[in-house]
């Protein structure tokens, strides 16, 4: 019994320092974390330059290496000094912080993922919790809260959408055919994508009156088409933005953004502090 309360009280005060920054301790932890994430986007970043690795290659492979295997250690005691370690592995905050490790262990089987490092530059958004810049923390919340509740309607959109473009661009390649340019269908649904999103990288153009006419069309609809997911994130984001929130993290899955009265953690149920 005696073990088990002093194996509780390590884990609490190792989960107070990771993951809150409201004592001394965690802050400085969170605050060297965050020098770390800028030097190791920085390295990478100068890594890419030719002139750079051929000078500082060695000692900057040196320097990501240092601070992924910190990374891959501070991965491990977030996951060892909360209750539920898959949920937090789960978590948004947990998956940014496992990408943040396996570029590096990637790159010893494939050549240039290294790259992918700069993944860490996502670390940085707990910059807003360690400066206590609470109104900042709040609308990344309401931003987060209206993209989960926008998910659905969103994609179900996103499917009509690309209907739309598949029957478009089968007219077109109807319309148009070969002899201008639209080779096949899914050359045509190509078309129709970059038509309808304004993007128009004109590599592709309708050159019949009719293939015209059935452009405009689709030019006009791309601009309403853009408007609607739009409007699904703003009334949601406006929902989000009378909803109060804590800013403590879960004991058990490291998750925050709880209602003020919230007695449990809507991700893993555990009882609040």
């Amino acid at each position: 019994m005696t073990d088990r309360v002093q194996q509780q009280g390590w884990r609490g005060h190792l989960h107070e320092i990771i993951f809150e920054a409201e004592t001394p301790g965690g802050k400085a932890f969170d605050v060297v974390l965050l020098i770390l994430i800028v030097i190791s986007v920085v390295s990478v970043s100068l890594e890419s330059v030719a002139d750079v690795r051929a000078e500082w290659g060695p000692q900057l492979r040196l320097l990501d290496w240092s601070v992924t295997i910190l990374f891959t250690a501070e991965y491990l005691l977030r996951l060892s000094c909360v209750g539920r370690p898959l949920a937090y592995a789960r978590s948004f905050f947990g998956i940014v912080d496992l990408l943040a490790i396996l570029p590096a262990y990637l790159s010893l089987f494939i050549a240039g993922s290294q790259s992918l490092m700069v993944i860490r530059a996502l670390r940085l958004l707990r910059v807003f919790r360690v400066l206590k810049l609470a109104h900042f923390v709040g609308e990344q919340r309401a931003l987060h809260a209206a993209l989960r509740a926008s998910t659905r309607k969103i994609v179900v959109f996103l499917g009509a959408v690309l209907m739309v473009t598949i029957i478009v661009g089968a007219l077109m390649y109807l319309i148009e055919g070969p002899a201008n340019g639209f080779t096949s269908i899914p050359e045509s649904v190509y078309w129709a994508i970059v038509t309808m999103t304004t993007v128009g990288y004109g590599d592709i153009a309708p050159q019949t009156l009719p293939g015209k006419l059935l452009a405009s069309a689709v030019m006009i609809l791309g601009y309403g088409i853009i408007a609607v997911p739009t409007g699904i994130v703003t009334v949601e984001v406006a929902h989000s933005l009378r909803t109060s929130t804590r800013t403590d993290a879960c004991h058990s899955c490291g998750s925050e953004g709880h209602a003020d009265d919230a007695l449990y953690c809507k991700y893993c149920s555990a009882k609040l502090d």
